[in-house]
Protein backbone atom coordinates (compact mmCIF):
# COMPACT_ATOMS: atom_id res chain seq x y z
CA UNK A 1 0.00 0.00 0.00
CA UNK A 2 1.61 3.70 -0.99
CA UNK A 3 0.56 6.70 1.78
CA UNK A 4 -0.07 9.80 -0.89
CA UNK A 5 1.88 12.76 1.02
CA UNK A 6 -0.67 15.68 1.24
CA UNK A 7 0.70 17.57 4.58
CA UNK A 8 4.65 17.94 5.81
CA UNK A 9 3.28 16.59 9.66
CA UNK A 10 0.76 14.12 7.88
CA UNK A 11 4.02 11.09 8.94
CA UNK A 12 3.68 11.80 12.27
CA UNK A 13 -0.02 11.71 12.69
CA UNK A 14 -0.05 8.38 10.74
CA UNK A 15 1.80 6.88 13.98
CA UNK A 16 4.21 4.15 11.68
CA UNK A 17 6.49 2.43 14.34
CA UNK A 18 9.56 3.27 12.11
CA UNK A 19 10.68 5.47 9.54
CA UNK A 20 12.43 3.97 6.84
CA UNK A 21 14.83 5.42 4.13
CA UNK A 22 16.06 2.67 1.97
CA UNK A 23 18.59 4.55 -0.03
CA UNK A 24 22.00 5.23 -0.16
CA UNK A 25 24.06 5.95 2.84
CA UNK A 26 24.97 9.44 1.08
CA UNK A 27 21.32 9.91 -0.37
CA UNK A 28 19.97 9.50 3.60
CA UNK A 29 23.22 11.90 4.54
CA UNK A 30 22.29 14.72 2.37
CA UNK A 31 18.75 14.71 3.95
CA UNK A 32 16.06 12.43 4.71
CA UNK A 33 12.50 12.50 6.38
CA UNK A 34 12.51 13.77 10.21
CA UNK A 35 13.17 10.24 12.07
CA UNK A 36 13.80 8.16 9.43
CA UNK A 37 16.39 5.21 9.90
CA UNK A 38 18.54 3.89 7.12
CA UNK A 39 18.00 0.65 6.24
CA UNK A 40 20.17 0.80 2.24
CA UNK A 41 19.00 -2.02 0.31
CA UNK A 42 22.00 -0.87 -1.71
CA UNK A 43 25.01 0.91 -0.29
CA UNK A 44 26.69 4.01 -2.45
CA UNK A 45 29.41 1.63 -4.21
CA UNK A 46 26.44 -0.86 -5.14
CA UNK A 47 24.14 1.49 -6.23
CA UNK A 48 26.98 3.43 -8.35
CA UNK A 49 27.57 -0.22 -9.73
CA UNK A 50 23.56 -0.57 -10.72
CA UNK A 51 23.32 2.48 -12.41
CA UNK A 52 26.46 2.11 -15.02
CA UNK A 53 25.16 -1.12 -15.82
CA UNK A 54 22.11 0.57 -16.27
CA UNK A 55 23.46 3.23 -18.77
CA UNK A 56 26.18 1.03 -20.45
CA UNK A 57 24.95 -2.33 -20.77
CA UNK A 58 21.73 -2.99 -19.92
CA UNK A 59 18.62 -2.43 -18.17
CA UNK A 60 17.79 -6.20 -18.03
CA UNK A 61 21.23 -7.04 -16.22
CA UNK A 62 20.83 -4.00 -14.29
CA UNK A 63 17.64 -5.04 -12.65
CA UNK A 64 18.85 -8.40 -12.15
CA UNK A 65 22.46 -8.10 -10.27
CA UNK A 66 20.41 -5.01 -8.51
CA UNK A 67 17.78 -7.82 -7.21
CA UNK A 68 20.05 -9.77 -6.37
CA UNK A 69 21.84 -7.18 -4.13
CA UNK A 70 18.41 -5.95 -2.34
CA UNK A 71 17.74 -9.21 -1.40
CA UNK A 72 20.99 -9.84 0.14
CA UNK A 73 20.88 -6.77 1.98
CA UNK A 74 17.74 -6.96 2.93
CA UNK A 75 18.36 -10.65 4.62
CA UNK A 76 21.18 -8.65 6.36
CA UNK A 77 18.64 -6.34 7.99
CA UNK A 78 16.45 -9.18 9.04
CA UNK A 79 19.13 -10.15 10.44
CA UNK A 80 20.38 -7.16 12.67
CA UNK A 81 18.59 -4.14 13.31
CA UNK A 82 15.11 -5.52 12.54
CA UNK A 83 15.48 -9.33 13.97
CA UNK A 84 12.99 -8.45 17.48
CA UNK A 85 10.42 -6.61 15.62
CA UNK A 86 7.41 -7.95 17.37
CA UNK A 87 4.45 -9.55 14.49
CA UNK A 88 2.19 -5.95 14.45
CA UNK A 89 5.26 -3.98 13.56
CA UNK A 90 4.00 -0.99 10.91
CA UNK A 91 6.97 0.42 9.37
CA UNK A 92 6.82 3.10 6.43
CA UNK A 93 9.28 2.82 3.55
CA UNK A 94 10.66 4.78 0.99
CA UNK A 95 12.92 5.28 -1.52
CA UNK A 96 14.40 8.08 -4.09
CA UNK A 97 10.65 7.66 -6.51
CA UNK A 98 9.03 5.23 -4.58
CA UNK A 99 9.87 2.97 -6.63
CA UNK A 100 12.42 -0.47 -7.48
CA UNK A 101 14.01 0.04 -3.90
CA UNK A 102 11.77 0.63 -1.39
CA UNK A 103 9.00 -1.51 -3.09
CA UNK A 104 11.27 -4.62 -3.36
CA UNK A 105 11.86 -4.51 0.39
CA UNK A 106 8.48 -3.58 1.46
CA UNK A 107 7.28 -6.93 -0.44
CA UNK A 108 9.98 -8.78 1.40
CA UNK A 109 8.93 -7.89 5.12
CA UNK A 110 5.13 -8.04 3.80
CA UNK A 111 5.48 -11.85 2.93
CA UNK A 112 6.82 -11.89 6.92
CA UNK A 113 3.40 -10.70 7.51
CA UNK A 114 3.95 -6.86 8.57
CA UNK A 115 1.70 -4.02 7.63
CA UNK A 116 4.19 -2.48 5.36
CA UNK A 117 3.39 0.69 3.74
CA UNK A 118 5.51 2.72 0.85
CA UNK A 119 5.48 6.54 0.40
CA UNK A 120 3.93 7.31 -3.48
CA UNK A 121 6.65 9.24 -4.82
CA UNK A 122 9.43 8.61 -2.20
CA UNK A 123 11.49 11.53 -1.03
CA UNK A 124 10.99 13.24 -4.29
CA UNK A 125 7.29 13.78 -2.99
CA UNK A 126 8.42 14.80 0.75
CA UNK A 127 11.05 17.41 -0.99
CA UNK A 128 7.85 18.55 -3.38
CA UNK A 129 6.01 19.51 -0.21
CA UNK A 130 9.28 20.89 1.50
CA UNK A 131 10.04 23.23 -1.48
CA UNK A 132 6.30 24.87 -1.63
CA UNK A 133 6.24 24.74 2.26
CA UNK A 134 9.03 27.32 1.67
CA UNK A 135 9.46 29.08 -1.70
CA UNK A 136 5.92 28.90 -2.80
CA UNK A 137 3.71 29.99 0.30
CA UNK A 138 4.50 32.54 3.36
CA UNK A 139 5.32 31.96 6.95
CA UNK A 140 1.92 30.75 8.47
CA UNK A 141 2.01 33.03 11.35
CA UNK A 142 2.71 36.56 11.55
CA UNK A 143 6.32 37.26 12.75
CA UNK A 144 7.87 39.00 15.61
CA UNK A 145 11.66 40.16 15.02
CA UNK A 146 14.12 39.81 18.24
CA UNK A 147 16.89 42.16 17.15
CA UNK A 148 19.82 43.90 18.89
CA UNK A 149 23.69 44.07 18.56
CA UNK A 150 26.05 41.30 18.98
CA UNK A 151 25.77 39.99 22.76
CA UNK A 152 22.03 40.62 23.23
CA UNK A 153 21.60 37.00 24.61
CA UNK A 154 18.56 36.63 21.93
CA UNK A 155 19.28 33.05 21.71
CA UNK A 156 19.13 32.40 25.22
CA UNK A 157 15.84 34.84 25.10
CA UNK A 158 14.23 32.62 22.77
CA UNK A 159 14.33 29.63 25.04
CA UNK A 160 13.03 31.41 27.67
CA UNK A 161 10.46 32.56 25.76
CA UNK A 162 9.37 29.44 24.40
CA UNK A 163 9.31 27.92 28.33
CA UNK A 164 6.64 30.68 28.84
CA UNK A 165 4.55 29.65 25.52
CA UNK A 166 5.29 31.86 23.70
CA UNK A 167 5.65 30.59 19.76
CA UNK A 168 9.87 30.55 19.23
CA UNK A 169 11.16 29.68 15.58
CA UNK A 170 14.88 29.00 16.68
CA UNK A 171 16.84 29.46 13.10
CA UNK A 172 20.08 28.91 14.89
CA UNK A 173 19.31 25.46 16.40
CA UNK A 174 18.09 24.44 12.61
CA UNK A 175 21.07 25.01 11.21
CA UNK A 176 23.55 24.23 13.68
CA UNK A 177 25.27 27.79 13.57
CA UNK A 178 25.31 30.64 16.39
CA UNK A 179 24.87 32.70 13.29
CA UNK A 180 28.73 35.15 13.10
CA UNK A 181 31.90 34.27 11.57
CA UNK A 182 32.52 33.04 15.64
CA UNK A 183 29.18 30.57 15.33
CA UNK A 184 30.38 27.43 13.88
CA UNK A 185 29.18 24.59 16.59
CA UNK A 186 30.20 21.60 14.69
CA UNK A 187 29.00 20.43 10.92
CA UNK A 188 26.28 22.09 9.63
CA UNK A 189 23.56 20.10 7.69
CA UNK A 190 23.25 20.18 4.03
CA UNK A 191 20.84 22.91 2.87
CA UNK A 192 18.10 20.45 1.87
CA UNK A 193 18.42 18.60 5.20
CA UNK A 194 18.36 22.57 6.84
CA UNK A 195 15.22 23.61 4.68
CA UNK A 196 13.27 20.00 5.63
CA UNK A 197 13.93 20.92 8.94
CA UNK A 198 12.26 24.42 9.08
CA UNK A 199 9.93 23.14 6.63
CA UNK A 200 8.53 20.88 9.65
CA UNK A 201 8.94 23.86 12.14
CA UNK A 202 6.76 25.84 10.08
CA UNK A 203 4.08 23.18 9.59
CA UNK A 204 4.07 22.89 13.36
CA UNK A 205 2.92 26.35 13.86
CA UNK A 206 -0.19 27.83 15.41
CA UNK A 207 -1.46 30.54 12.41
CA UNK A 208 -3.70 32.38 14.99
CA UNK A 209 -0.32 33.19 17.24
CA UNK A 210 2.63 35.49 16.45
CA UNK A 211 5.33 33.44 16.32
CA UNK A 212 8.74 35.21 17.57
CA UNK A 213 12.28 34.91 15.35
CA UNK A 214 15.61 36.33 16.09
CA UNK A 215 16.75 38.98 13.46
CA UNK A 216 19.58 36.85 11.29
CA UNK A 217 21.15 37.62 7.92
CA UNK A 218 19.97 35.92 4.20
CA UNK A 219 22.45 33.05 5.59
CA UNK A 220 23.13 31.19 8.74
CA UNK A 221 26.85 29.97 8.46
CA UNK A 222 26.53 27.66 5.26
CA UNK A 223 22.20 27.66 4.93
CA UNK A 224 20.38 30.19 3.28
CA UNK A 225 17.21 31.41 4.14
CA UNK A 226 14.27 30.84 1.46
CA UNK A 227 13.45 34.06 0.27
CA UNK A 228 10.08 34.26 1.43
CA UNK A 229 11.02 34.10 5.59
CA UNK A 230 13.80 36.27 4.54
CA UNK A 231 11.66 39.17 3.56
CA UNK A 232 8.84 38.23 5.84
CA UNK A 233 11.46 38.77 8.12
CA UNK A 234 12.44 42.23 6.90
CA UNK A 235 8.76 43.84 6.96
CA UNK A 236 8.69 42.09 10.30
CA UNK A 237 7.82 44.30 13.17
CA UNK A 238 11.23 44.45 15.60
CA UNK A 239 11.53 44.70 19.19
CA UNK A 240 15.23 45.69 19.84
CA UNK A 241 17.28 44.90 22.68
CA UNK A 242 19.34 47.79 24.11
CA UNK A 243 21.53 46.56 25.88
CA UNK A 244 25.21 48.24 27.62
CA UNK A 245 28.77 47.21 25.15
CA UNK A 246 30.60 45.94 28.55
CA UNK A 247 27.24 43.91 29.73
CA UNK A 248 27.00 42.54 26.41
CA UNK A 249 31.07 41.74 26.13
CA UNK A 250 31.00 40.25 29.36
CA UNK A 251 27.85 37.74 28.31
CA UNK A 252 29.90 36.83 24.61
CA UNK A 253 32.90 35.95 27.01
CA UNK A 254 30.70 33.29 28.70
CA UNK A 255 28.29 32.15 25.95
CA UNK A 256 31.64 31.69 23.90
CA UNK A 257 33.91 30.02 26.28
CA UNK A 258 34.44 27.00 24.46
CA UNK A 259 35.78 28.94 21.59
CA UNK A 260 37.98 30.97 23.79
CA UNK A 261 39.76 28.30 24.98
CA UNK A 262 40.82 27.17 21.89
CA UNK A 263 43.33 30.12 20.92
CA UNK A 264 44.24 28.28 17.47
CA UNK A 265 40.45 28.40 16.36
CA UNK A 266 40.18 31.87 17.78
CA UNK A 267 43.43 33.48 16.35
CA UNK A 268 42.06 31.31 12.47
CA UNK A 269 38.60 32.92 12.65
CA UNK A 270 39.80 36.03 13.43
CA UNK A 271 41.97 36.41 10.36
CA UNK A 272 38.86 35.39 8.50
CA UNK A 273 38.35 39.38 9.22
CA UNK A 274 41.65 40.66 7.53
CA UNK A 275 39.53 41.92 4.23
CA UNK A 276 37.66 44.07 6.45
CA UNK A 277 39.79 45.90 8.82
CA UNK A 278 43.23 47.67 8.93
CA UNK A 279 45.94 45.39 9.58
CA UNK A 280 47.07 46.74 12.53
CA UNK A 281 43.31 46.41 14.12
CA UNK A 282 43.38 42.40 13.36
CA UNK A 283 47.11 42.30 15.20
CA UNK A 284 45.87 43.88 18.13
CA UNK A 285 43.00 41.88 18.35
CA UNK A 286 45.11 38.34 17.75
CA UNK A 287 47.00 39.73 20.41
CA UNK A 288 43.93 39.82 22.76
CA UNK A 289 43.78 36.48 21.75
CA UNK A 290 46.86 35.11 22.48
CA UNK A 291 46.11 36.23 25.69
CA UNK A 292 43.11 35.37 26.47
CA UNK A 293 41.16 38.94 27.13
CA UNK A 294 38.33 37.24 26.10
CA UNK A 295 36.07 40.36 27.30
CA UNK A 296 38.35 43.12 26.00
CA UNK A 297 38.26 41.20 22.50
CA UNK A 298 34.88 41.01 23.04
CA UNK A 299 34.27 44.37 23.00
CA UNK A 300 36.44 45.26 20.56
CA UNK A 301 35.22 43.25 18.18
CA UNK A 302 31.58 44.61 18.50
CA UNK A 303 31.95 48.38 18.74
CA UNK A 304 34.47 47.64 15.56
CA UNK A 305 32.88 45.00 13.50
CA UNK A 306 29.81 43.56 14.09
CA UNK A 307 28.11 47.19 16.08
CA UNK A 308 28.39 49.08 12.47
CA UNK A 309 27.43 46.52 10.62
CA UNK A 310 23.91 45.97 12.58
CA UNK A 311 23.64 49.68 12.19
CA UNK A 312 23.82 50.16 8.58
CA UNK A 313 21.08 47.62 8.31
CA UNK A 314 18.84 48.80 10.42
CA UNK A 315 19.14 51.93 8.93
CA UNK A 316 17.84 50.58 5.66
CA UNK A 317 14.47 49.01 7.23
CA UNK A 318 10.91 50.80 7.79
CA UNK A 319 9.71 48.64 10.13
CA UNK A 320 7.71 49.17 13.64
CA UNK A 321 10.35 49.28 16.44
CA UNK A 322 9.83 48.89 20.15
CA UNK A 323 12.87 49.32 21.94
CA UNK A 324 13.81 47.37 25.36
CA UNK A 325 16.27 48.97 27.81
CA UNK A 326 18.30 45.76 29.38
CA UNK A 327 21.19 46.90 31.78
CA UNK A 328 22.32 43.19 32.87
CA UNK A 329 22.17 40.39 30.94
CA UNK A 330 22.93 37.57 34.37
CA UNK A 331 19.49 35.50 34.93
CA UNK A 332 17.35 38.07 36.44
CA UNK A 333 17.83 40.21 33.55
CA UNK A 334 17.55 38.09 30.90
CA UNK A 335 14.16 36.72 33.15
CA UNK A 336 12.76 40.24 33.69
CA UNK A 337 13.77 40.88 29.06
CA UNK A 338 11.77 37.52 28.03
CA UNK A 339 8.81 38.80 30.90
CA UNK A 340 8.91 41.87 28.88
CA UNK A 341 8.96 41.00 25.47
CA UNK A 342 6.14 38.16 25.98
CA UNK A 343 3.76 41.03 27.56
CA UNK A 344 4.50 43.20 24.52
CA UNK A 345 3.70 40.59 21.73
CA UNK A 346 0.39 38.97 24.12
CA UNK A 347 -0.59 42.90 24.18
CA UNK A 348 -0.18 43.76 20.51
CA UNK A 349 -1.64 40.79 19.75
CA UNK A 350 -4.55 41.04 21.21
CA UNK A 351 -4.83 44.60 19.99
CA UNK A 352 -4.49 43.30 16.36
CA UNK A 353 -7.35 40.88 17.17
CA UNK A 354 -9.71 43.84 18.43
CA UNK A 355 -9.00 46.01 15.47
CA UNK A 356 -12.34 45.68 12.97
Amino acid sequence: MALTLTALTQIARAGFDDVIDARSPAEYAEDHLPGAINLPVLDDAERARVGTVYTQVSPFIARKIGAALVARNAALHLEGPLLHKPGGWRPLLYCWRGGQRSGSFATILSQIGWRVETIAGGYKAWRGLVVQALYDQPPPAPLWLLDGNTGSAKTEILARLSARGVQVLDLEALAGHRGSVFGAMGPQPSQRAFEGRLAMALATLDPSRPVVVEAESAKIGACRLPTMLWKAMCAAPRIVLQVPAPARAAYLARAYADLAADGDRLAQIIGQLRPHHPRAVIEDWLGLAARADVQPLALALMQRHYDPRYARHRARLQVPVTELAAPRLDDTGIETLAAQIATTIAAENSAARARP
